[in-house]
């Protein structure tokens, strides 16, 4: 049997570094973007949450967009948010959005009509963002949890067009508990989730 020629040699060399090349480039962005929108459940408690003074009572139907800048799941409901304020705001409905305690960041331009809360009682103890909130017209919490179910987010698949119709038709709805598989961040971190 023939020995390998010394260009056979360096062949197989330069195809098995480029094999391994391949497959840390994998390896990486399987780690920095495949696991990262992982789908995960997350259970949503809506009977925790209050308007703030200034805000409760009768009055508009009100929306909060709880979000995580640092999350990278807010990507997937960001584009939809700004859909819904194009299609809403001008009916009456008020986009508020409070963003996670100690995080920093900004929503996008798009979404700057959105007036942001520095507090709301009752959201210190949320389990996961990105997350949304609906007061109907007489102040009661009308609905709590996800966006929608799944990594992406859009009208298709949103639990919120239908949320905002019925109330905006008058129709009453308590959905303010839920549980959802989709891509959420830990809206608490770990050591004041402990008991």
């Amino acid at each position: 049997m023939p020995l390998p020629t010394p260009k056979t040699l360096l062949t197989c060399l330069l195809a098995l570094i480029c094999a391994a090349g391949l497959w840390a480039a994998y390896d990486w962005f399987q780690g920095r973007y495949i696991r990262a929108f992982s789908e995960q459940t997350a259970v949503f408690a809506g009977d925790i949450l209050s308007l703030p003074a200034e805000l409760s009572g009768p009055g508009a139907i009100r929306v909060v967009h709880f979000w995580d800048p640092a999350c990278p799941c807010n990507v997937g409901n960001q584009q939809h948010l700004s859909e819904l304020l194009a299609h809403y705001a001008p009916q009456g409905v008020e986009f508020y959005s409070l963003q996670k305690p100690g995080s920093r960041g900004q929503l996008p331009a798009t979404l700057g009509a959105i007036k942001p809360l520095h507090s709301l009682p009752g959201a210190e103890r949320l389990s996961a963002s990105p997350a949304v909130a609906i007061w109907d017209r007489s102040g009661q919490l009308a609905y709590f949890g996800p966006y929608s179910e799944g990594a992406t987010c859009n009208a298709s698949n949103s639990f919120i067009e239908p949320i905002l119709q019925a109330l905006s038709e008058g129709r009453p709805v308590k959905a303010t508990h839920t549980m959802a598989v989709g891509c959420y961040c830990a809206w608490q971190d770990e050591r004041s989730a402990r008991p």
